[in-house]
């Protein structure tokens, strides 16, 4: 059997090879190689594509209710010093005094 690689986005093991690049049915991401793909999913990007750091200040785009919490972070709410986790997808940072865990999707520079 061929070397088809996984997707990276969505983790599919139905990839196929379309000439050029990969493809993967489920999720619609197409991908070049295996060592591609993991170079650009281990890169966390918030919600315009721009790259994110340690220590980034970034602003929250949509009002967002925290699970198991009555609050609520208003849109626009300004987040310092953010530190990234493993999930290139998820930052962890703090907000009045709270240690959350947001999304990129969520956030802007």
């Amino acid at each position: 059997m061929t070397d088809i690689p996984q997707c990276p986005k969505c983790g599919s093991e139905y990839t196929y090879f379309d000439g050029s690049l990969y493809v993967c049915p489920d999720c619609g991401y197409e991908f070049h190689s295996a060592e591609e793909a993991t170079e650009v999913a281990d890169v966390a990007k918030d919600s315009n594509g721009a790259e994110l750091f340690d220590g980034d200040a970034v602003t929250v785009i949509k009002d967002l209710k925290v699970k198991g919490s009555s609050m609520v972070i208003k849109r626009g709410t300004k987040v310092k010093s953010i530190r990234l986790t493993e999930n290139p997808e998820e930052v962890d940072c703090k907000i009045d005094g709270s240690s959350i865990v947001l999304k990129t999707c969520f956030l802007k520079k």
